[in-house]
């Protein structure tokens, strides 16, 4: 009888807390709301990029809002350029996993842009490492607009020879690249092989293996295998004609930007000891299904059953780092890497770039100008 007792109670406390959380689902989803919801007399407005619903790039709007006023650690930039990444793609796209992350009804932040590059025109009262009129470079969100405001902890200095537009690609690309290198443990003279490297982080790891000694393969679309020529690659694989986890060479270090094969073939073409550093899923112009499958693939088969093995697939958050920044501003100034800018577009034309960036195969960085001359 005690038995029984304790499993009706246990149904019942089940019961009671799939309603409950039913019912928090219900109002968490209807009560969400962003600022598009509430309409008031903008004070100092400014142009932004905006989306107020998810759905395809056709949301994303040019609109007034309020100029944004930094707080006692943040300083607020007048954006020069900025720059597209897959993450603004993703963020607007009617997926279940982006509700979850950005909001159940509505994206709780409705601006977009997360690369940042302009002139710093006033600072909270905490900020010590910057004035107004300082050149600046880094990390941003809502970058899409006239003005934005961030930590001190995520601008650095923009090196006085780089243009804004160069220095806005930059950023989230660029730490991709030189973070996930740095997982995979390069060492002069090793044999890298860039899976992906034509996007912004592609095109990044590319010319920064090169620089830290690397003997580098890229792996392309016939249309591209020039540009990865141009920025260094020792040799290419176009992947329309060849695949590259069936040839006969072995690899140290396989950056892989896109994560379109097999834990077992990408394994057949790594060395005994060597590392195959997950840096990505393919970009913008990967749809939900073949995302959440290649994310499943990477941590719960790659990453898994790497630790049976010498090989190891590794894994890795990019995060913000003033270091690294300085250290890929002084590698764009004296020449060593060449940011590689497909498309520049004024402000108003961000969601027809947008829409273009969507659909993938990206060839480098597109980057968003706000007005001001290019230095």
């Amino acid at each position: 009888m005690k038995l029984k007792r304790i499993l009706k109670w246990g149904a019942r406390a089940i019961l009671v807390a799939l309603i409950l959380a039913f019912l928090w689902g219900f109002i968490a989803y209807w009560t969400s709301t962003n600022d598009c919801d509430r309409k008031t007399a903008l004070v100092n407005p400014m142009k932004a990029i905006v989306y107020c619903e998810y759905g395809s790039p056709d949301v994303v709007k040019l609109e007034d809002v309020e100029k944004p006023v930094p707080k006692d650690n943040e300083v607020l930039i007048k954006v020069r350029a900025a720059s597209l990444n897959a993450l603004d793609a993703y963020m607007i796209r009617d997926a279940w996993l982006n509700r979850l992350i950005f909001g159940l009804r509505k994206p709780r932040d409705t601006r977009l842009g997360r690369d940042v590059a302009g002139v710093v025109e006033a600072v909270g009262k905490n900020v010590t490492q910057f004035k107004s009129d300082d050149e600046v470079f880094g990390i941003c969100r809502g970058s899409l607009a006239e003005n934005a405001v961030t930590p001190e902890r995520a601008l650095v200095m923009k090196p006085a020879n780089v243009p804004f537009e160069q220095a806005a690609s930059i950023p989230l690309a660029g730490l991709t690249a030189l973070q996930g290198l740095r997982k995979g443990k390069i060492q002069p003279g090793q044999k890298v092989l860039i899976n992906g490297a034509t996007g912004g982080v592609g095109t990044f790891a590319v010319q920064i293996a090169k620089s830290l000694g690397a003997e580098v393969t890229a792996v392309c679309s016939t249309r591209n295998v020039e540009l990865v020529r141009s920025i260094g690659a020792d040799h290419v694989i176009d992947y329309t004609k060849e695949d590259f986890t069936k040839s006969d060479q072995r690899y140290d270090v396989i950056f892989d930007n896109v994560a379109n094969h097999s834990f077992t073939e990408r394994r057949r073409v790594l060395n005994p000891k060597g590392i195959c550093v997950l840096a990505g899923m393919g970009g913008a112009g990967v749809r939900e299904g073949q995302a959440v499958g290649r994310i499943a693939g990477n941590l719960l088969i790659a990453r898994g059953l790497s630790s049976f093995t010498d090989q190891k697939f590794a894994q890795y958050i990019t995060k913000m780092s003033k270091d690294d920044l300085i250290m890929l501003g002084d590698l764009v100034q004296t020449g060593k890497i060449r940011p590689v800018i497909e498309r520049t577009c004024n402000l108003s034309d961000a969601p027809e770039a947008l829409r273009v960036f969507d659909q993938g195969h990206a060839r480098g960085k597109l980057v968003i100008t706000v007005g001001g001359e290019s230095r």
